[in-house]
């Protein structure tokens, strides 16, 4: 049974009448998470988990009908039982188990196995067909301790103090930026974030998420001395003339692309921090043999060689086109301040 089938809208389970992060306004879509890649403004009725509520509701025209749901409770719609569980991406993101007729089926979304504490961490769910993203979805993609990244992001900052530069650390204003402030040390320094980090930020406390006190740069006089902050801002804002208001600065961004040297060089970076929101290739093969799927469809990245592993290893794999390819950067309002 198909109980999903790709449109030009993207998946559409037809027997309930509802798409899965759709790409454009349908009557229903349920949403795996509030990242822009995977919302479409002007739906009809939004689903998605309980814990991301708050996030996705921000990202949507207020009159948006906008449900929550706790992660495993079921929801039928026309007559096909849904259900949202953790995929430790970014908080409330959630994958969806799709089940009729005693198919069933996951969505992923976008997942990572890694350890988080700003979000509810993965958990795998059992299913004939698998949709899995693959952005990091080859073989050289192995990320290092998160304990040891971290690590290195507050030995870099200590040392941009001693040589009496600011610190610019740069990360996606939803999910990485979190998840790097939980990191960061503040007996170090005054933590100063970008106000499209501070709109997210606040909402994650409001979802209850511990994060160390954090001033929004806007707010500072232009003239105080920053040379012993750390300023946590959405990638999109190196370069920008919102960064000349820290004077000497060293320059960071973390994203599982710093993984590879020439990512850093290209964006003219003093540092990159190999941290990802996703899942690398060992975490990606362990999470798709977890759900005990036999047939796989890959999307949102590398899918030609996770589906050429897959089917040599006895997989009935596919690739799944999507209307974006991998990670990008998801900040709209990124330049201001």
């Amino acid at each position: 049974m198909t109980l999903l089938r790709l449109t030009d809208r993207g998946l559409f389970c037809e027997a309930g009448g509802f798409h899965v992060d759709p790409w454009g306004a349908v009557d229903r879509a349920v949403v795996t998470h509030a990242h822009s890649d995977h919302v479409a403004w002007g739906c009809g009725a939004y689903l998605t988990s309980a814990e991301g509520h708050g996030v996705l509701r921000s990202r949507l025209d207020p009159a948006a009908r906008v449900r929550g749901v706790p992660y495993g409770e079921t929801v039928e719609i026309g007559g096909v039982q849904v259900s949202l569980h953790p995929a430790g991406h970014i908080l409330g993101s959630a994958q969806v188990r799709v089940a009729h007729r005693g198919e069933v089926w996951v969505v992923s979304g976008d997942y990572k196995t890694d350890p988080d504490p700003t979000c509810t961490p993965f958990e795998p769910v059992r299913c004939h067909t698998f949709v899995t993203e693959s952005t990091f979805g080859l073989p050289i993609y192995r990320w290092p301790p998160q304990s040891e990244v971290i690590g290195e992001i507050n030995a870099w900052w200590r040392s941009n103090q001693n040589a009496g530069k600011a610190t610019l650390l740069f990360g996606y204003a939803l999910g990485k930026a979190q998840r790097l402030l939980a990191g960061l040390d503040p007996a170090l320094g005054p933590i100063l974030t970008h106000g499209a980090v501070e709109r997210m930020t606040t909402l994650y406390r409001d979802a209850g998420v511990n994060l160390p006190p954090t001033t929004h740069a806007g707010s500072l006089d232009r003239r105080a001395d920053l040379s012993r902050a750390i300023v946590v801002a959405p990638p999109s804002a190196d370069g920008s003339a919102w960064t000349r208001r820290f004077g000497l600065h060293a320059t960071g961004f973390a994203s599982g692309w710093m993984l590879v040297r020439g990512a850093r060089r290209r964006r003219s970076l003093d540092r990159g921090f190999p941290l990802s929101d996703h899942v690398d290739w060992p975490s990606l093969l362990g999470a798709i043999a977890a759900t005990g799927a036999e047939r796989i469809w890959a999307t949102h990245g590398y899918t030609a060689v996770v589906v050429r592993w897959l089917q040599e290893h006895g997989f009935d794999a596919h690739a799944v086109e999507t209307r974006f390819e991998g990670e990008r950067d998801d900040d709209a309002d990124a330049a201001e301040g």
